[in-house]
């Protein structure tokens, strides 16, 4: 499986590859994006299994790069992870088409339970 993950904190995307580590197989792929547009490039040049995905980028957000990787596949599994935690946030990831919202920062619990309730592992 391919994953993409998708901050503009290096520390931030490191904490959540170490995280999502734990719960895959090492054969599988993850991909960095450090911005929505370069996501959103990424994605449609390698169409990962799942993205991981902050909101608050420079260039694009995570709202934006949502809607526009949403309507290039409409089966994309996106779950935001944020520290912006206010419900018109979670809505609106919502709206765009993210699937989970986990706030930041990545508890490997949360992520794990999310993964499953998706049944993604």
């Amino acid at each position: 499986m391919k994953y993409l993950v998708v901050d503009d904190s290096k520390m931030a995307r490191k904490m959540t590859i170490k995280s999502l580590q734990s719960l895959i197989n090492e054969d599988d792929e993850i991909i960095q994006a450090e911005n929505g547009q370069e996501a959103v490039d990424l994605y449609k040049e390698h169409q990962p299994n799942l993205c991981l995905m902050d909101l608050t980028m420079p260039i694009m957000d995570g709202f934006e790069a949502t809607l526009n990787i949403r309507s290039f596949d409409n089966d994309a599994k996106i779950i935001i992870i944020s520290a912006d935690i206010q419900e018109t946030s979670m809505e609106k990831s919502k709206q765009n088409g993210a699937i989970g919202f986990i706030k930041k920062p990545v508890n490997n619990a949360n992520l794990e339970a999310m993964l499953k309730k998706l049944g993604l592992i």
